[in-house]
């Protein structure tokens, strides 16, 4: 029996030949059990062939049995939107490609061509993706919305050809939109085969009479549109949505956080198959602990919620997320969650132990670090939030206390608790709070606005100028700046005349990744990395010192020309 508080949805559905000798329609269905449910949602897909294609039905049937299959196959961080539009991409690239190589490459119409429209519905949102002219419907209280675009380009009143369809283009461009969902709402995906042969009164009475049987109202709709003239495919999908989860059911961690709080720990205590050795860290949010698995006789890093934060539901759910965010990055420089199979009897994470120090203790061993020293370290944090970034998650938090260096060298960000995943957050609604670090967090954090990538790039922007200079490039003013106008008159203290003689594109380089606007900084860190070992033209253009400066012999000479060429000009006119 599922759970009083799951998703759960009725499908129908069916497909006829019609009056044509081949179906060039497919549709199909996915619910997945267990995790995936909530992860990924549940997928209904259709897709129409074209007339003037004997190929467009592999073409059908590849992009919706490829779409159900890849789409569950994405990374569970990744939001719906990334997730399918990835997919589509992809699909759309193979199928011009078979084109491209078949004896149509030069009639597209003749090729691996077809429409595409599919409908998500994870926790409480309907996310639909369209190109074509099959449509996506909602009856809601006895009213038919049409809810995507027909993209088709009418010539006449009796002529029209498809101006969008999967396969056509080397690129693509796919309508995309999120909806509300309410309990009772019921989808309608249909071909043009059938809307263009039935009315809403027709749709709507065909389910008044098969309310516990979608399949039977699907057949029922699609006889009529064959009994009113439809002389194409005939394909129809019914979605009714008759349970909606809650917000506390759609997280992930529900059932884990009714394990009891681990006590507090000392040393030489054994705990659920580890023994402790010391306490690494205690605040008012974690305890933090070294201990040794004992079947492996590996060092981890245990921490624990504080007394202090056990009812905070939020919390708990972010510490237990840094152990699922762990596991899924696969990175030198990102900390991984220590793999053990035991059943847990308390609530807590384990990750690896780092054996090294904080980026905040070597810059207090390095307070006059050289230029080469932190590029190699800013280089490999930035390695670990490509992979972070990859997988449609924000750090959120990154400062020297979450960066470890390791007696080899090798660079590590730890801490997920502040890290926004996509994925996640589409199941939950969290009110926006600052969860990181005040003079580390970017400005945009500060104006209520969600952070992304280039929220992280400031960050580390922000440690690459502490790491030079020892000080913040704003010192503590962004805090303060509650407003864009104020952020807007935030003044950055450079370093090109740092006595070290730091080059003016390395503090060009840092200028723009600390940038106040976010859409002025650098989009992805590599930019950043590549920026601090060669020198932008941009950068040196505009950094490069007035003629004056470079050769004041020069400057005057040119002066003194000009002048003399316009003495020369006023004498003669008088």
């Amino acid at each position: 029996m599922p759970s009083p508080t799951q998703l759960l949805l009725t499908i129908g559905q069916a497909t006829h030949t019609g009056r044509k000798e081949t179906n060039q329609d497919f549709h199909g269905a996915y619910i997945p059990n267990g995790p995936a449910l909530n992860t990924k949602g549940i997928a209904i897909a259709l897709a129409d062939g074209i007339s003037t294609s004997s190929v467009s039905h592999i073409a059908s049937e590849t992009s919706v049995s490829g779409f159900l299959a890849d789409y569950f196959c994405t990374p569970e961080s990744w939001s719906v939107k990334k997730s399918a539009l990835r997919v589509l991409m992809a699909t759309n690239s193979w199928l011009h490609a078979q084109t491209r190589q078949s004896p149509y490459r030069y009639e597209q119409d003749r090729g691996y061509v077809c429409t595409f429209s599919a409908l998500i519905v994870k926790s409480t949102t309907a996310h639909i993706f369209h190109i074509g002219d099959a449509r996506i419907y909602r009856l809601h209280e006895n009213t038919l919305e049409q809810l995507t675009i027909d993209h088709r380009l009418r010539i006449s009143e009796d002529t029209s050809y498809l101006s969008r369809a999967l396969g056509v283009n080397p690129h693509i461009e796919i309508d995309y939109q999120a909806l509300s969902l309410e309990q009772g709402d019921l989808f309608i995906l249909a071909t043009d085969g059938v809307y263009e042969h039935v009315t809403s009164s027709e749709i709507t009475d065909a389910l008044k009479q098969h309310p516990d049987d979608l399949n039977q109202a699907a057949h029922a709709i699609l006889e009529r549109a064959y009994e009113s003239g439809s002389t194409d495919n005939l394909t129809l999908q019914l979605v009714r949505v008759d349970q909606l989860p809650s917000q506390e059911a759609a997280e992930r961690y529900q059932s884990i956080t009714e394990l009891p709080f681990a006590p507090l720990l000392d040393a030489r205590m054994t705990f659920d198959g580890f023994k402790i050795q010391r306490e690494l860290h205690a605040s008012h949010r974690s305890h933090v602990y070294l201990a040794v698995d004992t079947e492996t006789e590996t060092p981890v890093v245990i921490k624990t919620p504080s007394v202090d934060q056990q009812q905070d539901r939020q919390h708990l759910e972010r510490l237990l997320t840094e152990e699922w965010i762990a596991r899924r990055i696969h990175s030198a420089h990102v900390v991984k969650a220590h793999p053990f199979n035991r059943k847990r009897n308390f609530l807590y994470t384990v990750m690896e132990y780092v054996d090294g120090q904080t980026l905040t203790q070597w810059m207090i061993d390095h307070p006059q670090a050289d230029l080469e020293s932190v590029r190699v370290i800013v280089e490999q944090i930035a390695q670990g939030l490509r992979a972070i970034h990859r997988l449609e998650m924000v750090h959120q938090d990154l400062r020297p206390d979450n960066i470890m260096i390791d007696a080899s060298g090798t660079v590590k960000i730890i801490d997920f608790g502040a890290t926004r995943v996509a994925g996640i957050m589409e199941n939950v609604s969290e009110p926006h709070s600052i969860l990181g670090t005040a003079q580390y967090s970017a400005p945009e954090y500060f104006l209520g606005e969600t952070g992304s990538a280039r929220a992280d790039i400031f960050s580390l922007g922000v440690i690459t100028y502490q790491m030079l200079t020892g000080q913040l490039p704003y010192g503590t003013q962004v805090a303060k700046t509650r407003t864009k106008a104020a952020q807007h008159k935030l003044h950055y203290r450079t370093i090109a005349k740092d006595e070290r003689q730091i080059p003016t594109w390395v503090d060009a380089a840092i200028r723009k990744a600390v940038h106040p606007n976010p859409y002025k900084r650098y989009q992805e860190a590599a930019e950043f990395i590549y920026d601090l070992r060669h020198p932008n033209p941009v950068f040196l253009n505009k950094t490069r010192p007035p003629l004056i400066e470079q050769n004041p012999v020069l400057f005057w000479q040119v002066v003194s020309l000009i002048l003399g060429i316009i003495v020369l000009l006023l004498l003669a006119t008088t």
